[in-house]
């Protein structure tokens, strides 16, 4: 019990936690703008704008170094850490992405039956990765948060 306590006092979480929120609910609002309506789903899924990815990151990498200064190791673990992370949500992951898209037309042009019908009823995935805007986006958003908060 006192590790959640501990936890909770902990401003750099508060400010991750924060971060990640933030950019989830905006996914919200850019779908219902773009989309004309509400998808719930996007407050927990992964892919769209901003990244929250980056921005969990970058609010590390930046209340680290707020905190225990530019100059510490502390600081240089968080952003390479940071630098990883959107260079997986930029890359692999956006490569996985768009790899199921064209997985999911494969399926749509073949929609033979096959011994294994669940295989071409389940579609993949197709939101995973990112643009390397809305991972610079995301970025953005994370270090406006850090600084505002630390």
């Amino acid at each position: 019990m006192n590790f959640f306590i501990d936890i909770s006092k902990n401003k750099v979480v508060g400010i991750v936690v924060l971060a990640w929120a933030v950019a989830q609910i905006l996914k919200v609002i850019i779908a219902l703008i773009e989309e004309k309506r509400i998808d719930f789903t996007r407050l927990v899924g992964s892919g769209g704008m901003p990244s929250s990815h980056s921005s969990f990151v970058t609010s590390l990498a930046t209340a680290v170094g707020r905190i225990k200064g530019f100059e510490s190791v502390d600081f240089a673990i968080t952003a390479v850490l940071a630098l990883v992370v959107m260079y997986d949500a930029a890359g692999v992951r956006r490569s996985a992405g768009e790899q199921a898209k064209i997985l999911n037309k494969i399926a749509e042009y073949l929609d033979n039956p096959t011994d294994d019908e669940q295989f071409m009823e389940k579609k993949l995935k197709e939101l995973v990765g990112h643009s390397p805007f809305e991972v610079f986006m995301g970025a953005l958003l994370g270090i406006a948060i850090a600084v505002l908060f630390t």
